[in-house]
């Protein structure tokens, strides 16, 4: 066994790690390409309608990006501590090593950094993820955790969050993830919706949906907090520290982006009913629209009308009765079968 490093022959090395969640990556990712995508076509747009076009661009993808990135996160509950504690399990080596917590909406990951990295001839650098979101089965993968022989520390954080747990932590954070994740997708839904009515001439339903996507992120924010709450704290001994855990950057973000939800939603409802041309112009819709409008068939039809103000259509003529009977009987003697003389 020392040849092989005193590492027992049945322990598994340690985990590759990637500097950040793949999901919130991908879709960070996705939204960058969208934005670069319409910063290329930028140069193509003319005076201040160019710096309004960007604003909405901008602001509508950060909101949007967010509420997905958040609902696949593993930093809603987040906390870290370093401690000495040991290592493995049939083993009496203790290591010093940081020991981090993340508790998201479908799991939780453990990461155990050692401090140094090199230490007991191997690198101590773990980071483990159990997860119950979409009928994954978490203490399955608990008990693949052990067979793995991970390190004690890991183990031991896994094995509050299992159903079986005296702690309760499964269920409280369970019920978190499943009522905050559907309000988060429901806000989802009004983003996209919003987006499509501010492409239209229908500001005003646009920023009803805008606010009723900062109205479900702060309910999400809601429900996760008092799902949290249920329970009492269930203290995390690790060596001689305790690891204490609290709002992460998923849940703050989340309240960032509803509270601008919110007053964007607020102020264009506003600007809508005080100010309607300079939210037309904001948003590159016409300012010229004028109420009083008639309709001329004989310039486009059914299939394609088209509208001209009372003001340009031509004033009507007053002629003089003499003048109209002289012109009539004119027309009787120059074309007796017309029948637009006989009238």
């Amino acid at each position: 066994m020392a040849a092989l490093g005193h590492t027992f022959p049945f322990y598994a090395g340690p985990k590759p790690t990637f500097p950040m969640d793949a999901t919130s990556a991908t879709i960070i990712m996705i939204f960058l390409t969208a934005l670069a995508t319409f910063i290329v076509i930028l140069p193509g747009i003319r005076g201040k309608t160019r710096l309004f076009w960007l604003l909405r661009v901008v602001t509508g993808l950060f909101i949007g990006a967010s509420i997905l990135a958040v609902n696949f996160s593993s930093e809603w509950s987040v906390g870290q501590v370093s401690t000495n504690t040991s290592y493995k399990a049939f083993s009496s080596a203790w290591i010093s090593a940081d020991i981090g917590l993340q508790v998201g909406l479908g799991g939780v990951n453990i990461t155990l950094t050692g401090t140094p990295m090199q230490q007991l001839n191997e690198t101590i650098n773990y980071n483990e993820e159990f997860t119950w979101r979409l009928g994954e089965n978490y203490a399955e993968e608990y008990t693949k955790a052990m067979e793995k022989g991970l390190p004690d520390p890991v183990l031991y954080l896994a094995e509050k969050f299992t159903p079986r747990s005296p702690c309760g932590l499964y269920r409280q954070y369970h019920l978190a993830g499943r009522y905050t994740s559907a309000m988060l997708w429901v806000a989802f839904l009004c983003w996209l919706l919003a987006n499509v009515m501010l492409s239209m001439p229908v500001l005003v339903y646009g920023s009803y949906m805008l606010l009723a996507t900062g109205i479900f992120q702060l309910l999400a924010l809601l429900f996760f907090s008092m799902a949290t709450s249920l329970t009492p704290p269930c203290p995390l001994h690790l060596g001689a520290s305790v690891l204490h855990t609290h709002h992460g950057p998923a849940f703050w973000i989340t309240l960032t982006t509803g509270l601008l939800c919110v007053l964007l939603g607020l102020a264009m409802v506003v600007a809508h009913r005080m100010q309607p041309h300079r939210l037309k112009a904001f948003f590159n819709q016409s300012v010229d629209e004028d109420p009083m409008l008639e309709w001329s068939p004989g310039e486009g039809g059914l299939l394609s009308p088209r509208y001209r103000s009372v003001a340009d259509s031509p004033e009507p003529q007053d002629i003089p009765l003499s003048e109209a009977s002289s012109t009539k009987a004119y027309c009787k003697e120059a074309h007796p079968e017309d029948p637009d003389c006989a009238l």
